[in-house]
């Protein structure tokens, strides 16, 4: 299911949508907020220049929006219908939910943006990592 060649798997761990080889990030932990938005200027293995316009990621907010209404649902299903917490709480629950989880849905949107204009290219894996 998460195999290399995947559109699933460049989102999920962050890596070139061209080759899968390297991160497209310098950090690759989310939660480091002074890094979060740092990405390598392209791919080292394939060359992909991962900006391929200015203001590129910009289309990502749209993105994170969806991405947010997704993560805020499954909260209000998990907490109001499955534990059944009051509104209140589940709203609390919501609005907790969506802010410890930012960094990681801002990198996911990034991640699921690129991916629509870039596909999986196998002749541009490197023969030493593959």
């Amino acid at each position: 299911m998460l195999k290399k060649g995947s559109k699933l798997y460049s989102i999920l761990t962050g890596s070139c949508p061209r080759c899968h080889q390297e991160s497209m990030y310098v950090n690759h932990n989310p939660y480091k907020i002074s890094s979060l938005f740092e990405m390598h200027e392209k791919c080292a293995n394939c060359g992909l220049k991962y900006k391929m316009e200015p203001s590129f990621f910009y289309g990502a907010m749209y993105v994170s929006y969806a991405v947010g209404v997704a993560f805020a649902v499954a909260v209000f299903v998990i907490s109001f219908l499955f534990i059944g917490t009051s509104l209140k709480n589940t709203f609390f629950a919501i609005i907790g939910t969506l802010v410890v989880f930012m960094p990681v849905i801002i990198r996911l949107s990034r991640n699921i943006w690129i991916n629509f204009f870039v596909k999986f290219d196998a002749t541009k894996i490197s023969n030493q990592s593959a």
